[in-house]
């Protein structure tokens, strides 16, 4: 079994009010590290066996047409061991 995970991230051009609520929350708790936040989503999809090309190209077809908004959205496809 295999784990794919497909990472959702709002475009840079995109405006993110909720990382940017986060961000201004971090140093009124006392952390004091964050430059900028931005927030999106992560699916987790296990798979049986050893991906393979077909089926990553799936995942592709999937992520582009259901898991994410291409218009606002890009999205990475990665193998986890």
């Amino acid at each position: 079994m295999a784990t794919i995970v497909v990472e959702v991230m709002l475009k840079a051009e995109i405006l993110d009010p909720q990382g940017q609520a986060v961000a201004a929350a971090l140093p009124r708790l006392g952390f004091t590290f964050a430059k900028a936040v931005r927030q999106g989503k992560r699916f987790e999809i296990e798979v049986a066996g050893i991906p393979t090309p077909e089926m990553l190209a799936d995942i592709e077809k999937a992520a582009e047409t259901l898991l994410s908004n291409p218009v606002i959205e890009t999205y990475v496809v990665k193998v986890e061991a």
